[in-house]
């Protein structure tokens, strides 16, 4: 039946758009008797994998539309396609076909036209289809279906966009003028000389009548609005901006701005709680949201290291009120914020013990005593969005046998059973899956530490101890959440490969109280270790770990993380390390946030020096004897490839240690094409297959990346 279906979207997608958005599924995949578990996880079938990145519920609640991440050809980044699901009739519909990304969806009031950016390109010099991001609409009435109608046709392209409540003004940001640049007439007669910085665009904000189709300048800050956010009336916009469009000046020099239409005046908030009286002035001010009645403007304010803070300003008199809203310390705050409809709750995802779940939070003059929970149980909500009319919440639901699928509930009913409306990757429900399991284990300092331990799915207790791979989020303020993932830092693959793999939430991490998350700030590479090794050791004395073969892998600061645990211990007979930190200075004076690096090594490199030292693992390189792979992107501008360069020459050329540089050519922080993200599997793979169980008739097929390696000392 699903072969037919393929072949007939083949045709569909050859054929007019008009035939294609008449494709739909007829049943539900799920509906029917579940196939047996019977497919042996394999690389290839990461490809497959199909995610759910965005979700716009319609205003009546009876649809909902989402965004869906997949892979293209080898060498072409990925791709999100637009879908829509009846809530009363889940028969998903795709929109969109075209290899382009297509996102910020919104629903017009009476549900007639899903508004979505995208860019088009054929072979215009003129927008629309110049290849520049614009708005577009298109219904979603198989009877009406149409090409999408480009609904905005700026020269440079749309930066973000909102539909007014009423569905008649849509507002957008567009670069504007450049601000005047120093030493102009050196800068032009030398333009071949690339310079530290460069001329800054500042942004306007405009609006669109979508009835007489004429544009008209909204405000035009002198300043560059990273988001904004119309008040339901539109007597208000709240502008989050910044002086200019480097990073750097997001997580410092951030302000909340308010334009008053009527008077055409604007206020910047006061800073004072996110500045002065914060434990660093170095916070991102994001995620703007107004009430229904335009009452209340909340913000969240992140810290690196520190637990986000949800903000609430109102205008009940002349001058706005600012205040930090009551947080309880065991949930950690994650954006974006929506107002439940005709009410002072701010609702947002909360995490706690490695679930992610919708929480609300009154908003009055006094704290309220608890966390509402709309979406309980061991689940974890990517995302959520609310009818206009306050009655249907859609959401983006995972679980331990599911990466993530569309579900919706009614909103007035949290208690209530969610109702499933998509199976995105039906080729899962055939797949042997990892068992997968929250373990803790005590600290030497006493405190529980909790992790995800993945193992293979038939494995049993009395089979014995199991290789180990120890695998290490990013962030570090972050946290490995309990549900399936298939990803390239090792989950789901190596517990398919019969290894053990232990994910810990070490010192940190968020969703432990506020307390577990800031004992890091001053002691990177000494507490965190200390929790990590203390998993390990566990996990050995239950048996589940060999201690002859453990491995450890991680990315961004999980890549840090085994750089210090390899300059720490010689335990570990194998490790993989991806865009890793070396050198806290270096760091420091390198990366595009490096207001991260102040933070936990507590001032600068000439206030804190021997902190910064003692936080780096390079200087103790010449205790490492893991063989260790290493892989880096080309372009990362979070943590630039010098680190992983003098991690290969220290291994390679002084230390005698088994190494391989793998350097991802264009790639930034993250890889995102297919052949990338493949060769890191095969390579990770091949790489602890050799050194913790011995194998060595299997060599990675070698993607196209730059490869330094040295051979084994055998």
């Amino acid at each position: 039946m699903r072969a037919m279906y393929a072949s007939r979207l083949a045709e569909c997608r050859r054929g007019p758009v008009a035939l294609v958005a008449l494709l739909v599924l007829l049943s539900p995949a799920w509906a029917a008797e579940p196939p047996e578990r019977t497919h042996d996880i394999t690389v290839d079938d990461y490809l497959t994998v199909h995610l759910i990145t965005d979700c716009a519920v319609s205003a009546d609640g009876r649809q909902v539309a989402y965004t869906e991440l997949r892979w293209a050809d080898r060498d072409e980044p990925r791709a999100t396609h637009l879908w829509v699901v009846g809530t009363h009739d889940p028969r998903p519909q795709r929109l969109t076909f075209e290899q382009t990304s297509h996102g910020s969806p919104q629903w017009s009031p009476d549900g007639e036209y899903l508004y979505f950016t995208t860019r088009r390109k054929r072979g215009d010099k003129k927008p629309p289809y110049d290849g520049s991001t614009q708005v577009w609409r298109m219904t979603t009435q198989p009877a009406q279906s149409t090409e999408p109608f480009p609904v905005t046709r700026v020269k440079g392209g749309v930066q973000a966009y909102q539909l007014s409540k009423d569905g008649r003004t849509l507002y957008y940001t567009r670069a504007g003028e450049e601000a005047e640049l120093e030493w102009k007439e050196l800068r032009k007669k030398y333009g071949d000389i690339k310079f530290g910085d460069g001329a800054v665009q500042y942004t306007e904000l405009w609006k669109l009548d979508l009835q007489s189709w004429r544009e008209e300048q909204v405000v035009a800050p002198q300043r560059v609005i990273t988001e904004f956010r119309v008040a339901p009336d539109g007597s208000r916009i709240a502008m989050v901006t910044t002086p200019d469009d480097r990073l750097i000046t997001k997580e410092g020099q951030s302000r909340m701005d308010v334009f008053d239409v009527s008077t055409k005046e604007t206020a910047t908030l006061p800073d004072q709680l996110w500045r002065a009286d914060a434990p660093t002035p170095y916070g991102w001010l994001e995620n703007p949201a107004w009430s229904s009645d335009g009452r209340y403007l909340a913000f969240t304010v992140s810290f690196d290291g520190y637990p986000t803070e949800i903000i609430v300003a109102d205008w009940d008199q002349p001058a706005p009120r600012v205040r930090k809203l009551f947080r309880p310390e065991e949930v950690t705050v994650n954006g974006p914020l929506q107002w439940r409809f005709d009410s002072y709750t701010i609702c947002f995802l909360g995490e706690q013990r490695a679930r992610r779940r919708v929480c609300g939070l009154a908003v009055g003059d006094q704290p309220p005593t608890a966390v509402e929970v709309l979406t309980p149980g061991d689940v974890v909500v990517q995302r959520f969005d609310f009818s206009s009319d306050g009655k249907m919440l859609g959401l983006i639901r995972a679980d331990t046998t599911m990466v993530g699928d569309v579900y919706c509930q009614p909103a007035t009913k949290p208690t209530s059973t969610p109702q499933r409306l998509t199976n995105m990757n039906p080729q899962v429900d055939t797949w042997k899956l990892p068992q997968i399991s929250l373990v803790t284990w005590q600290a030497p300092d006493g405190v529980e530490v909790e992790g995800i331990l993945e193992l293979p799915p038939d494995y049993a207790p009395d089979q014995g101890a199991l290789p180990l791979v120890v695998e290490l989020h990013g962030g570090p303020t972050d946290a490995t959440l309990f549900y399936l993932r298939y990803w390239i830092y090792g989950r789901t693959l190596f517990a398919a490969k019969g290894y053990a793999l232990l994910s810990p939430n070490y010192r940190g991490s968020t969703g432990y109280g506020d307390k577990f998350m800031t004992d890091l700030i001053g002691r990177e590479n000494d507490i965190e270790v200390q929790d990590i090794l203390a998993g390990v050791d566990a996990m050995i004395e239950r048996g589940i770990a060999d201690p002859q073969r453990l491995g450890v892998m991680g990315w961004s600061n999980g890549g840090f993380l085994v750089n210090c645990l390899i300059t720490t211990t010689q335990r570990f007979k194998a490790a993989s390390t991806g865009a890793g930190v070396l050198d806290q200075f270096v760091q420091w004076g390198l990366e595009d946030t490096p207001g991260h690096v102040i933070n936990y090594m507590r001032g600068l490199p000439w206030e804190r020096t021997e902190a910064y030292v003692k936080a780096s693992p390079g200087y103790k390189l010449g205790d490492v004897t893991t063989p260790t792979l290493i892989h880096v992107g080309e372009n990362d501008d979070r943590v630039p490839a010098a680190h992983s360069r003098a991690l290969y020459r220290g291994l390679k050329e002084y230390t005698n240690v088994p190494t391989v540089l793998l350097v991802y050519p264009g790639a930034g922080h993250g890889l995102s094409i297919s052949d990338h993200r493949k060769g890191k599997l095969d390579w990770d793979v091949a790489w602890f297959d050799r050194y913790l169980l011995g194998k060595k008739d299997k060599e990675p097929m070698a993607p196209p990346m730059s490869v330094e390696a040295t051979p084994s000392p055998e």
